[in-house]
């Protein structure tokens, strides 16, 4: 089996300034990166939204049919169960949308989410935007027997562009995942009035629940 490919957020440091146009999202919403009109965390949920629905369609319709099928995997799961393989970054507003997923799951599932995000935290020595990118962790999102917990509402944008791929030339392209990212990162100004560097998935799950990362104790 080859080692699966994941596109990763370590594209973010150099697109947190950038402010493209969004004139492929919903047709009813207008630039989010122009002037100064703030918009609420909830709405700013929606237009993410539609930015990863967006990504999710191209991907899926252009690239997808290249790589080898979830479903024939004879491993399931192990590209977001690998410690040394994900290193996702997620904003603000992303986290923002993963905590409104997981409040929408039962306490049980929620509490297994934040024993795995502690666990995690503690294991790879993982840290805030300040961290480095390189450090690698197994995905506490990941169910087994369900898999991606948020994967029809608020899987980030490299989740959903990674595949098994067995060329690297079918990949999509570093440009289009950086465009949306970059969308993304408007979307974090017009929501909280200012940029968000990314933070590694567990941490960004533990702030959003208000938790600390100093217990692994099981609820």
């Amino acid at each position: 089996m080859k080692t699966p490919t994941l596109i990763t957020l370590t594209l973010w440091p150099s697109l947190v300034n950038s402010c493209p146009s969004v004139d492929d999202m919903a047709e009813n919403t207008h630039d989010l990166c122009s002037g100064m009109r703030f918009t609420s965390e909830s709405n700013g949920i929606e237009y993410l939204r539609v930015v990863r629905s967006a990504f999710a369609g191209e991907v899926q319709s252009s690239f997808e049919p290249k790589a080898k099928p979830c479903s024939t995997c004879e491993t399931p799961g192990i590209c977001c169960r690998d410690e040394h393989f994900v290193n996702v970054r997620v904003t603000r507003l992303e986290a923002a949308a993963i905590s409104k997923r997981l409040d929408e799951l039962d306490q049980k599932k929620r509490d297994d989410v934040y024993f795995r995000s502690r666990s995690a935290v503690e294991r790879y020595g993982l840290s805030g935007a300040n961290g480095p990118d390189s450090k690698t962790y197994a995905c506490p999102l990941f169910e087994r027997g369900i898999g991606c917990l948020v994967h029809d509402s608020a899987k980030p944008l490299p989740c959903i562009a990674h595949a098994c791929y067995e060329n690297k030339a079918d990949l999509p392209p570093d440009e289009l995942l950086e465009s949306h990212q970059a969308k993304v990162g408007g979307l974090n100004r017009r929501v909280y009035g200012k940029d968000s560097l990314p933070i590694p998935i567990p941490i960004a799950i533990l702030r959003g629940a208000k938790m600390e990362t100093s217990s692994t104790r099981r609820p």
